[in-house]
């Protein structure tokens, strides 16, 4: 009696999830295999100064190159696809963390197709993975480590939260 020739199942294509979108109305994200390379940007126009989104999915976390710096001591993970909003020395957006809003820099107003993206020492006093930045922009600080490693002359020609300008006055 010849063996019995069972077939060999199909093995379904690795696919990964993602969950849907969290801002469908305000970003859209295109993600990269490349390490970093995933990105935000905008569906909407907004003036200068405008609300763009309320963070309201965020979870108390601890330093991680994911979470957002909200206090001296304290960070959360946003749980949202803010999460993938970059770094920029001429960013498009704050993150105001006292408020948990994000909202459009008040120098210039937010296009459709603009990157989102905010400079992350900001928020940041001490990152937990620096980085060679490539955001390509004339003020290009170049190695972003967080606001405990840049001098107080090119902090302030950003907006920080209260908790990066309370540890700069310390620091002073």
């Amino acid at each position: 009696m010849a063996p019995s020739a069972d077939p060999i199942p199909a093995v379904p294509a690795l696919r990964e999830e993602f969950p849907p979108p969290t801002h469908p109305d305000r970003l859209h994200v295109t993600r990269s295999s490349k390490a970093f390379g995933s990105g935000a940007y905008s569906l909407i126009d907004l003036p200068a100064g405008a609300l763009f989104a309320k963070i309201t999915t965020a979870t108390p976390g601890k330093k991680a190159y994911t979470s957002v710096q909200t206090g001296v001591d304290t960070h959360i993970e946003l749980n949202s696809d803010l999460v993938f909003c970059n770094h920029s020395c001429a960013p498009t957006l704050v993150f105001d963390m006292a408020r948990m809003e994000v909202r459009v820099v008040d120098d210039r107003p937010l296009k459709k197709g603009d990157a989102l993206t905010f400079f992350y020492p900001s928020t940041e006093w001490d990152m937990d993975q620096s980085f060679q930045c490539t955001c390509g922009a004339n003020e290009c600080r170049g190695w972003i480590a967080g606001a405990k490693d840049m001098t107080s002359a090119v902090l302030d020609e950003y907006w920080l939260n209260p908790h990066i300008a309370g540890l700069l006055n310390e620091r002073k």
